[in-house]
């Protein structure tokens, strides 16, 4: 397993209207590439600013594939180009991470 986690931050008092947009022209799009999140969660405490989500791929020649039809759908273009016009996201962060042995998800 690879968990994709990513972690992004919205201008001070944009993140409502960023999540909001993305729920109404990015969720359904991504789902349908990537599948569904693991988790998409919003910062409770610290930065409240900021919130994550971590998307499960078999391998990275899973999570390749998948990104890359993601970048070719039209719709999600469209989304990214409404994304960047509303100028909310001001960092990303991503990480690539794999379970401990120990550790069965």
């Amino acid at each position: 397993m690879l968990y994709d986690v990513r972690t992004y931050t919205c201008r001070a008092g944009t993140i409502r209207k960023h999540l909001a947009l993305y729920a109404e022209h990015g969720y359904e799009v991504q789902s349908r590439h990537l599948g569904k999140p693991l988790a998409y969660m919003q910062t409770e405490t610290g930065n409240v600013n900021s919130y994550m989500h971590i998307w499960v791929y078999a391998s990275a020649a899973d999570r390749e594939a998948r990104r890359q039809a993601l970048q070719k759908d039209p719709a999600w273009a469209a989304y990214l180009a409404r994304s960047a016009d509303a100028g909310y996201l001001i960092s990303q962060e991503n990480r690539l991470m794999t379970p401990t042995a120990f550790f069965t998800p």
